[in-house]
């Protein structure tokens, strides 16, 4: 299963998620008038795929600020360097680098072509019926 993310900007793209996830292009096809219909990107061992928005193909993508209802989550070996790195690139930091019940360091960034990221790695392991109990104990408490 791949990722494909629709952008505003498939170059502007490349060039951020190369700078800060560290992602390499592997290729792209250019439509004579410019615009990217399809682009790969190795992101650790999964594949990114990207396209500018293509609207009389009913591909739409999201304005930078507007609310979008899916996120990428890599796993990376070191979350809190890794958003140090994303932000360093342009992205907001929408939510720190926090450990969670489920196991997880992670954090929550914005990158500049309207897409949510959210940034982890494990720091337990935690059985699904651990994670439940503690799931069940975080909405309790409130």
């Amino acid at each position: 299963m791949f990722a494909y993310l629709r952008v505003r900007s498939t170059p502007e793209a490349i060039a951020f998620y190369t700078q800060a996830f560290g992602a390499i292009e592997r290729f792209r096809l250019v439509e004579p008038s410019c615009r990217v219909g399809d682009a790969e990107l190795q992101l650790g061992p999964s594949v990114l795929m990207l396209s500018d928005g293509l609207p009389e193909h009913g591909i739409d993508a999201p304005e930078p600020g507007a609310v979008t209802y899916s996120s990428v989550h890599p796993h990376v070996d070191d979350a809190d360097a890794a958003a140090a790195r994303a932000v360093a690139a342009g992205a907001e930091m929408l939510m720190p680098p926090t450990d969670h019940f489920y196991g997880e360091r992670g954090c929550r960034l914005g990158d500049p072509l309207g897409h949510t990221w959210l940034i982890g790695h494990q720091i337990e392991a935690v059985t699904p019926a651990e994670m439940q109990r503690r799931y069940t104990a975080l909405f309790s408490s409130e």
